[in-house]
């Protein structure tokens, strides 16, 4: 039986949705240094062309939501965007940060080409507001505490202020303590609305909390993407990293750098057979 299909749309010089192929957003979680972005946003350059596909790249210049006050956050705005120009620049690729108010929302939406909202805000009016009153294309992560339906308000939000340009990204739902678990059911319902979905494949095999560092199972990254390209979704979000043990945010469920074109390309062949099919 073929995917239930939402609307084609114009998405920087293609189209997503509907039987389009899905679009990439991908990068290390946190800017560590520009020596890693370099190294990561060539390789995610390099499969944007090969498979012919919208990718992102994408790295946060401020993680705000850590679990210990003395957790590594990043560069801060000013430096970490100027960073995120440069590769732009560089690797000619669009980039994509978080931002974590209205005012972080219309800085970054002079320098990014996409802006995401981190899950436990998606329910901030404001920044959601201020986030789609840039023009930009806007990536909401669904909370984890958020019904597929409660989407549409996000997106009625969009619409209230004349904007479309929304996708909703999402990560799996808390189930229990220092658990998450993602119903497929969710990317169907969420598409039968309309809505242009994304699958958060990193974040979806965390394990928050449970201390001062939340925890993760990298290795269910692969099984979560591919069920998901079988549901049909219109882009896909997976964090990697040159060496994931090392990193400085997510150390356990960013998937490894190496494996990303591997891994993008087997989605992508069963994305074309669940679309064309």
């Amino acid at each position: 039986m073929p995917v239930m299909e939402n609307s084609e749309v114009n998405f920087f010089g293609k189209k997503i949705g509907g039987g389009q192929p899905f679009f990439l957003i991908s990068g290390p979680c946190v800017i560590e240094s520009m020596e890693l972005l370099e190294s990561s946003a060539k390789v995610v350059a390099d499969i944007g062309r090969e498979l012919d596909i919208v990718v992102f790249f994408k790295s946060s210049y401020d993680k705000a939501n850590r679990s210990s006050a003395d957790s590594f956050r990043g560069p801060g705005i000013e430096k970490g965007l100027a960073m995120l120009r440069e590769i732009s620049k560089k690797y000619n690729i669009p980039v994509l940060t978080d931002v974590h108010s209205p005012e972080e929302a219309e800085i970054a939406g002079d320098s990014v080409d996409m802006i995401q909202i981190p899950a436990f805000l998606s329910r901030q009016t404001d920044l959601i507001l201020a986030a789609a009153r840039t023009g930009k294309w806007v990536n909401v992560k669904k909370g984890q505490f958020m019904a597929p339906g409660d989407a549409m308000q996000i997106v009625d939000k969009f619409r209230s202020v004349g904007s479309d340009k929304i996708t909703i990204c999402e990560r799996g739902y808390t189930f229990g303590y220092n658990n998450l678990v993602v119903d497929m059911r969710s990317l169907e319902m969420m598409r039968r609305e309309g809505i242009h979905v994304v699958m958060d494949v990193t974040h979806a095999t965390q394990l928050p909390g449970g201390g001062k560092t939340s925890g993760g199972e990298r290795e269910m990254a692969f099984p979560i993407a591919r069920a998901a390209a079988a549901v049909g979704v219109d882009g896909f979000f997976m964090e990697a990293h040159p060496n994931p043990p090392s990193a400085r945010s997510d150390a356990t469920n960013q998937m490894e750098l190496r494996l990303l074109p591997a891994t993008v390309r087997e989605l992508y062949a069963i994305d074309r057979l669940v679309k064309n099919g």
